[in-house]
């Protein structure tokens, strides 16, 4: 079959049918029989994701010079067979399952290789090899076997994570993220963002080519600066040690993007014009596949990917993935504070999900046997009122806040199919909350449905602090009685769960616009099973 990979590829990146085809091996470049790489083509790191109790899914790409301004990585246009091992042993003197995958450069030379026929609940190593270059070792834990078929998890343990900007902050918190006893990572979204590093590449201090000042566009400006990202040492060991469960929130595209409508206007950019937006979706999309550890069923067509998923972790845990960005109405105007924008956000058809995607959520959880039904979302759910003057609302309209009928669906939903313990963990807002999720956050008395977990970032909005002055507004007395505590300063969240409790241990450093800071844990909250609210150990 003669493709032409330049008629593939296009101005807007891969097609949605022809990135399937390159994700088999297919492509119009000839094989390289016996690669030589000029350095090490490992330099990104290796990755695992979405766990399930046979396998997960393994992920690496070959960028012997990731930085390259042409994102080609260092490697020519030809197709390379990386071979995979797993075993059961660090040294690999038993290897179970090992195979072969194609890495083309239709895709960046990435590899997405997808295992299967391991056994339930257990630890395995991995690693790949490439023209006798052998890469770093990773580790990953099979799910617990599903529920009715002999497994039982005592406990499942997991961190969760969002907003790491490179040029604000180091990524400390991954180095001590990578010494924690977990089973998984679940990401948030932000993973990257859009915008220029800025002269100096900020706190990093790190000379770069003039490209990575602006902001991305480009298939090329995407990719680099996924490669930019990833290579951070503390970042690759946390993916190393853990597999890791992603989605995406606004900036791995644009600010504030919501369905196929774009936020601001810059560089020359026509916010109004739907197919450039969808053409630069489309693009970001595909980096965006092809630097993580996602199976096939999450590869984009076109500018559309489904991110939202359902992964299950024995008796104990089943993980609801959600995507609040691609099926969105837009947000509403304003600052949130005049009535007009409060009647709007307050609209019956306004959605956050998706008609699609909502049902997807509340009759999956609605049929869940298992103990915990935690959902992983990107912007708070919770209501807050972000002025403490009693006589102004003002409502953050990006959050579910300006989409208050989509949150009555979910809570009230929750609440009418007897859903088992939900909790919601969030990202996005650059500071930690605890809060009761109740079905009428204006009325105290109102029945609480579950609780929100709201995590603060790795390093965006640089040093924070134990409180500053929005967690003030915030937590005033009788202004949002729901919200239990607040913590501006960087870091992720750890979370241990059993049939009898869940656990949430707030891990912080005092700085991260230089290395090497501590962590310690500023706060743990306790949820019993089957009484729905946090309670402060």
């Amino acid at each position: 079959m003669d493709i032409s990979r330049r008629r593939l590829i296009g101005a807007a990146g891969v097609t949605g049918a022809a990135l399937g085809l390159f994700s088999a091996g297919l492509s119009s470049g000839s094989a390289w029989a016996a690669p030589r790489y000029e350095d090490d083509p490992y330099r990104l790191g290796v990755a695992s994701g979405d766990p399930a109790a046979d396998g997960f899914v393994l992920w690496t790409r070959l960028a012997p010079d990731p930085l390259a301004v042409d994102s080609r990585g260092g490697m020519p246009e030809r197709k390379v067979a990386v071979e995979w091992q797993v075993a059961t042993d660090e040294r690999f003197r038993h290897v179970v399952r090992h195979g072969r995958a194609w890495a083309v450069p239709e895709l960046a030379h990435s590899v997405h290789a997808e295992v299967h026929g391991l056994r339930p609940g257990r630890e395995y190593f991995y690693r790949f090899r490439t023209g006798g270059a052998i890469s770093p070792v990773g580790r990953a834990r099979t799910a617990p076997a599903p529920h009715g078929h002999g497994g039982w998890a005592s406990d499942v343990s997991f961190a969760f994570a969002s907003c790491q900007c490179w040029y604000e902050g180091f990524y400390t918190a991954y180095r001590h993220m990578a010494n924690e006893d977990l089973d998984f990572v679940a990401f948030l979204g932000d993973y990257l963002y859009e915008g220029g590093v800025g002269a100096n590449a900020g706190v990093r201090n790190m000379r770069l080519d003039p490209s990575y000042q602006r902001e991305t566009y480009t298939l090329a400006e995407y990719r680099n600066r996924y490669a930019l990202t990833k290579l951070d040492t503390d970042l690759q060991a946390a993916h190393a040690a853990f597999a890791w469960i992603v989605t995406w929130d606004d900036h791995e595209i644009e600010n504030n993007w919501a369905r196929d409508t774009a936020q601001i206007d810059k560089d020359g950019f026509p916010d109004d014009d739907i197919a450039a937006f969808r053409a630069r979706k489309a693009r970001a999309a595909q980096a965006y596949y092809e630097h993580q550890p996602l199976r096939l069923p999450q590869k984009p067509r076109g500018d559309r990917m489904r991110l939202y998923r359902r992964l299950n972790f024995g008796s104990v845990l089943d993980l609801h993935v959600l995507d609040t960005r691609s099926y969105r109405d837009d947000q509403v105007g304003g600052d949130g504070t005049k009535p007009g924008y409060d009647k709007e956000r307050r609209e019956k058809s306004r959605t956050m999900l998706g008609a699609q995607q909502e049902r997807w959520l509340l009759n999956g959880a609605g049929r869940s046997h298992a103990t915990w039904n935690v959902l992983a979302n990107q912007t708070l759910v919770s209501q807050v009122d972000q002025d403490p003057n009693p006589d102004v609302l003002s409502s953050g309209l990006d959050m579910w806040d300006g989409y208050t009928a989509a949150r009555d669906r979910l809570l009230t939903g929750f609440y009418q199919r007897g859903v088992n313990n939900p909790v919601v963990i969030t990202g996005d807002i650059h500071r930690s909350v605890v809060s009761d999720l109740r079905l009428d956050f204006d009325n105290p008395k109102s029945p609480t449905v579950g609780t929100e977990f709201a995590g603060t970032s790795i390093s965006s909005g640089k040093d924070g602090a134990a409180m500053d002055k929005v967690g003030r507004d915030w937590m005033t007395e009788g202004v949002n009685p729901h919200l239990k505590w607040h913590n501006a300063q960087r870091g992720y969240t750890r979370v241990r769960l059993n049939h009898r409790e869940l656990r949430a241990d707030y891990r912080v450093l005092p700085f991260v616009t230089k290395p090497d800071a501590p962590v310690e844990t500023a706060a743990s909250f306790v949820v019993q099973a089957g009484r729905p609210g946090a309670q402060q150990l």
